[in-house]
Order: structure tokens, then C-alpha cells, then sequence
């Protein structure tokens, strides 16, 4: 008789997603990798300033079956420890690649998307807007981790 053994899964590649605010895009991309990937990577995110979770995001997410309504932004201060070491810190706008202080992360990657708190117009118009960002963000995604 052949005896098999299944082998434990390793460690998680550890994923940070960095952006201004950690309100809107790297709440959104930290909530769809862990959806997607989440038993390939271990995921979060923080933000340069960190302020309340954008409610447009927070709809849009749920319209996919995804609630990030008790998600709390994170400072990337909260993610400066010695010894640690990300897979990817992956940085979704300018501002937070010129200021974030440096994470060690075997690749660094920049992929600005739009900043939602420059949509202007109708509620429905920028949660249209807030719509197209999270689908951009998702494709990416699919691209960057399948």
C-alpha cells in the first residue's frame, strides 16, 4: 500500500496596498485580492492620511457581494515593524508614492488609479465613477496575481 501525505500549505505572500487616504482604492483592492486570491496571499492595506472608508466605496463593494462597511483605514505607520518583510507593496497613487515611508517588500510596485475624492458631480454620476474604479482595480488584479 502507497501511502500519501498532503503537504501543509506554506506561508502567505504578505500583499500591502498603499494609497492617501486607505478609503477608497486600497480598501477596495485589499477586499477583492483577499475575495479572489485570499488563500494564496495574506492582504492589507493603509494610507499615507488615514480618513473614514468612502460610503461610495463601500456600495460599490456590497453591489458585488463584498462589505467592507466595518473596514477602519490604516496608517502605513501601523505596518513599519523591524524584521518584516512584504511579498508586494503596491502603491494605487502618486501622493502616497512620493510621501509613504519605505516598507521592505521583495517588489515594489506602483499602479496609480483615480482618486475618487476628485469625482464631481451627481451622487449617481460618482458612484458610477466609484463603480468603474473598483472594476479597474478587480481587472488589474485578475492581471497582476492569476
Amino acid at each position: 500500500m502507497i501511502r500519501q501525505t498532503i503537504d501543509a500549505p506554506g506561508p502567505k505572500d504578505r500583499v500591502l496596498f498603499i494609497c492617501r487616504y486607505n478609503s477608497a482604492r486600497s480598501q477596495m483592492a485589499e477586499a477583492l485580492l483577499r475575495k479572489k486570491y485570499g488563500d494564496r496571499f495574506e492582504v492589507d492595506s493603509a494610507g499615507i492620511l488615514p480618513k473614514a472608508i468612502d460610503p461610495l466605496a463601500v456600495q460599490a463593494m456590497q453591489e458585488i457581494g463584498i462589505d467592507i462597511s466595518m473596514n477602519r483605514a490604516k496608517s502605513v505607520d501601523e505596518f513599519i515593524r523591524p524584521g518584516e518583510e512584504f511579498e508586494y507593496v503596491i502603491t494605487l497613487c502618486d501622493d502616497a508614492a512620493k510621501e509613504s515611508p519605505f516598507l521592505p517588500a521583495t517588489h515594489q510596485v506602483f499602479k496609480p488609479f483615480k482618486d475618487p475624492s476628485h469625482f464631481y458631480g451627481t451622487d449617481e454620476e460618482n458612484l458610477a465613477n466609484m463603480r468603474s474604479l473598483r472594476d479597474q482595480i478587480s481587472r488589474w488584479i485578475d492581471d497582476f496575481f492569476r
